[in-house]
C-alpha cells in the first residue's frame, strides 16, 4: 500500500490532467442516458398486470394514452380541436363519438353503455388519445406536451402518460435546484467545520470528479430512474464526503509528525485506507442490497449508488491527494476558526458513565421500535406529486365527471363467444364500486357482425387475440377497497378465462404493495447480512459486527418510528429503502470509532480511556460528515415540490442526526462495557501498535 501512496503522490500532476479529461467522455455519457419516469415499468415482468400492460402497448397501443376531459364546447370546435391532436406527431389516434357515428344523432338513441362511457357529468364528453409508443418515452412525452398548447378553454387532460410527462417536466425544473442547495448547504457545513477557506473547494472539486464519473457510466447501464437521477448527486455527495474528511484530518495530525508534507500524505493514505475500505465496502454492499427487491427500481439505484460509493472511494484515495498537495500553500494561508470543536468535555463524560448512557437509551429504544411497526405507508404513487399538475387535475376530473377514479383493463380470449363477454360484463358491473364496464360485445350486443363497425373501434377493443373489456371504479387506486374489487374481480374473470388477466394503474399498483411487502424484508434482511459480514472480515470479529450493525439499526428504528408519533404516512419507496441507505452511509461512523477505540486500546489504554480517546479525536471528522450528509438532503427535503422525494431526502437527513448522536454517545459506552465481550470474541484485538506500545492493559 506504501508504494501506492507514494506514486499517487509522486506522480499527482498527472493524476490530475487525467482526471480533468476523463470528464469529457462522462459529460457525454451523462447526457446520452435515458431517464425512466414510470416507476410502475419496474414491477416484475411476469405478473399479470404487467402481461396485460405488454398486451395493451403491443396489440392494442392503450397502455400508451390519454383522456381528455371537454365541458361545454361546441361539436365543430370539439372536432376542430380533434384535428389538431391527430396532427401532433407521436399521436395514433384521438376517438369521440365522430369516429363511430353521425355526431349530430341525438345522444339519447345510442347505447346505454356509450351514453355513459362518453358523456358525463358538467355538459362533458371524453375524448381517448392513443399514442405511438410507451407512456415514459421520449415521444410520448414531446405529443404530450404539443397537445396541452391546442387544448381549448374548458378541456382537461388526465391519465398516466400527462402525469409521466408532467413529472419529467418538475424534475428537470427542480433538478438544478436540488444540486445547487446540496452543494451550497454542504459547502457551508465544511466551512464552519474546516480550518482552511479553501479546503471545502477542493472538496467539492474532488467530489466533482466520482459525480461526473457516476452519471457517465450510468449509459452502460441502459436508463435510470427519475428517482434515482434525483437523488444521486446528493446521497452520493453526503455519503462519500465522509472519506474525503477521514482522509483530510489523518493528513493534519501526520503533518506534525512528519517531515514532509508528501510524508505526511503517503502515511494518511495508507493509515486512512483500512478505514475508507471497510466503510466503503459496508456503504457499498448496504446499497447491493437493494438489488433483493423484485421490484427492479431498487436495482437501478442500488448499482447506481454503490458504483458512486466505488468511484468515490478512488477517487478519494488518488485525486483528493493531489489536489491537497497541489493547492496546500494555498490551505495554509487562509485559515479561520472552526465552530466544530473535538468534544472533549462529552468524551469525558460518556467515558465516565457508561453504564447509565447505554441503559437510558435501551429504555427509550423501545417505543420507537413499537411505533416503527405502525408507520403508515402508502402506495398512490400520484399522491406524492403536487395535486395542481395538468395530469392530477385532469384524472381527478375524469372521476367527477365520468366516475373513472381508476380504469382497469381486462383482457380475455378472443375466442370467447359475445354472449360470454356480456354476462361477464354484467356480472363485473354488480361488483361494489364499479361504475362502467364497456366491451365490443356488451355494446353491439350477442349476434352482431363486428366487421361492420370502423376499424378505429375494433382495434381499440379486440386486437392480437384478446377481447378488451373497460371497467371504471369509483375507487382510489392503492386503497385496501380497490384492492378487494380487484380480487374479486379476478375471480369472476378466472372462472370464465384462466388466461385472463387485470392490468393498469389500479392492478399494478396492487401488485406493487404485494411486491413492495416481500421487498421490504428481503432488503432489511440482506443490507444487515451483507454490512455485518464485510465488518467481521475487516475486524475478524464475531461480537464488532453485531455491536455496529445494532447501534446503526437503532437509530433507523428511532428515525422510522418518528413518522408515527408526528402522524405522518411514507412513499412506500422511502420505507423501503431509507434502512438500507442510513446503514450504509452511516455506518461508515461506527467503523471510524470503532478502528480509533481498536487502535487507543493496542496502545495500552484502558477501555475508558481509549473510549474517551477515540470518541474526542473522532467527533470532528463524525460531525462534520454527519452534519454535511444532513445539510446535502435537508436542503431537497425543503424545496422539492414532489412528495416522494421530501419524504426521503427528510428520513435521510434525520438519519443522519440521529446515527450521528447514537454513535458519538452511545457507541464509545457499549465499546467500553463490552471490551472484556470484543477481547475474547476478535483475533490479535491488542496486539500493540508499535514496539513501544505497552504488553498489557490496565483496567
Amino acid at each position: 500500500m506504501k508504494k501506492i501512496a507514494q506514486s499517487i503522490v509522486r506522480l499527482r500532476k498527472l493524476i490530475l490532467t487525467v482526471a480533468v479529461l476523463l470528464l469529457i467522455p462522462s459529460a457525454i455519457g451523462a447526457v446520452a442516458t435515458r431517464i425512466n419516469y414510470d416507476v410502475l415499468t419496474y414491477l416484475p415482468q411476469e405478473l399479470d398486470s404487467m402481461i396485460g400492460e405488454v398486451a395493451l402497448e403491443d396489440d392494442f397501443h392503450l397502455a400508451s394514452t390519454g383522456m381528455i376531459t371537454v365541458e361545454g364546447l361546441p361539436t365543430n370546435e370539439l372536432i376542430a380541436m380533434k384535428k389538431d391532436i391527430d396532427a401532433v406527431p407521436g399521436v395514433t389516434q384521438t376517438f369521440w363519438l365522430s369516429d363511430v357515428i353521425d355526431p349530430s344523432i341525438p345522444t339519447e338513441m345510442l347505447p346505454a353503455d356509450v351514453q355513459q362511457f362518453m358523456f358525463g357529468k358538467n355538459d362533458s364528453t371524453m375524448l381517448i388519445v392513443r399514442f405511438d409508443a410507451p407512456s415514459a418515452s421520449d415521444e410520448t412525452m414531446n405529443a404530450v406536451k404539443q397537445i396541452k398548447q391546442v387544448l381549448r378553454h374548458d378541456c382537461y387532460f388526465g391519465g398516466m402518460s400527462v402525469i409521466l410527462q408532467d413529472t419529467k417536466a418538475l424534475i428537470n425544473e427542480e433538478m438544478p435546484l436540488y444540486i445547487l442547495c446540496a452543494v451550497g448547504a454542504s459547502m457551508l457545513v465544511l466551512f464552519l467545520s474546516l480550518e482552511s477557506t479553501i479546503t471545502p473547494v477542493l472538496f467539492m472539486l474532488g467530489l466533482l470528479f466520482p459525480i461526473a464519473y457516476n452519471f457517465g457510466t450510468n449509459i452502460f447501464l441502459g436508463q435510470i430512474s427519475y428517482i434515482t437521477q434525483a437523488l444521486s448527486t446528493v446521497l452520493q455527495l453526503g455519503v462519500t464526503m465522509d472519506f474525503s474528511i477521514f482522509l483530510l484530518h489523518r493528513y493534519q495530525e501526520e503533518k506534525e509528525l512528519r517531515s514532509s508534507n508528501e510524508e505526511a500524505m503517503v502515511t494518511a493514505i495508507c493509515k486512512t485506507m483500512t478505514s475508507i475500505t471497510a466503510s466503503s465496502l459496508t456503504t457499498i454492499a448496504g446499497f447491493l442490497a437493494l438489488c433483493a427487491m423484485r421490484l427492479t427500481l431498487g436495482r437501478d439505484i442500488g448499482v447506481v449508488m454503490a458504483k458512486g460509493v466505488a468511484l468515490g472511494v478512488i477517487c478519494t484515495i488518488v485525486v483528493l491527494p493531489a489536489l491537497i498537495l497541489t493547492f496546500d500553500q494555498q490551505v495554509e494561508k487562509y485559515k479561520h476558526r472552526t465552530i466544530v470543536p473535538k468534544l472533549t468535555k462529552l468524551s469525558y463524560f460518556v467515558s465516565k458513565h457508561a453504564m447509565p448512557i447505554v441503559a437510558v437509551f435501551l429504555v427509550l429504544l423501545v417505543p420507537f421500535v413499537v411505533a416503527q411497526q405502525k408507520t403508515e405507508v402508502y402506495y398512490t404513487l400520484f399522491d406524492s406529486l403536487p395535486q395542481d399538475l395538468t395530469g392530477i387535475v385532469g384524472t381527478n376530473k375524469l372521476g367527477e365527471d365520468f366516475g373513472m377514479t381508476t380504469s382497469h383493463f381486462i383482457l380475455v380470449d378472443e375466442d370467447l363467444t359475445a354472449t360470454q363477454v356480456s354476462d361477464l360484463c354484467d356480472e363485473l358491473k354488480d361488483v361494489d364500486g364499479i361504475t362502467q364496464v364497456v366491451s365490443l360485445d356488451s355494446i353491439t350486443g350477442p349476434g352482431f357482425q363486428t366487421e361492420l363497425l370502423p376499424d378505429s373501434v375494433t382495434e381499440i377493443l379486440q386486437s392480437g387475440g384478446y377481447k378488451l373489456i373497460l371497467a371504471n371504479s369509483s375507487y382510489k387506486t392503492g386503497t385496501d377497497a380497490i384492492n378487494s374489487q380487484l380480487t374479486e374481480m379476478n375471480g369472476l374473470i378466472k372462472a370464465v378465462d384462466p388466461n385472463g388477466v387485470i392490468t393498469g394503474e389500479g392492478a399494478m399498483t396492487k401488485d406493487l404493495i404485494e411486491v413492495a411487502d416481500v421487498d421490504f424484508k428481503n432488503v432489511n434482511v440482506w443490507s444487515i447480512m451483507a454490512v455485518a459480514a464485510i465488518i467481521l472480515i475487516s475486524f475478524r470479529s464475531l461480537s464488532i459486527p453485531v455491536l455496529l450493525v445494532a447501534s446503526i439499526e437503532a437509530a433507523i428504528s428511532i428515525n422510522m418510528g418518528i413518522p408515527y408519533f408526528t402522524g405522518t404516512q411514507l412513499p412506500f419507496i422511502a420505507s423501503i429503502v431509507i434502512g438500507t441507505i442510513q446503514l450504509g452511509a452511516t455506518v461508515d461512523y461506527s467503523i471510524l470509532m470503532t478502528t480509533r477505540y481498536h487502535e487507543e486500546r493496542s496502545y495500552g489504554r484502558t477501555p475508558r480511556e481509549a473510549a474517551q480517546q477515540s470518541l474526542e479525536h473522532c467527533s470532528q471528522s463524525i460531525l462534520t460528515s454527519g452534519l454535511t450528509f444532513f445539510a446535502a438532503t435537508v436542503g431537497v427535503a425543503a424545496i422539492s415540490k414532489m412528495e416522494l422525494l421530501q419524504s426521503i431526502c427528510r428520513l435521510i437527513s434525520r438519519g443522519a442526526l440521529i446515527s450521528m448522536a447514537v454513535i458519538l454517545v452511545v457507541l464509545p459506552a457499549a465499546l467500553m462495557l463490552l471490551d472484556w465481550v470484543i477481547r475474547h470474541t476478535t483475533m490479535h484485538w491488542l496486539v500493540p501498535e508499535s514496539s513501544n506500545a505497552k504488553k498489557s492493559d490496565k483496567e
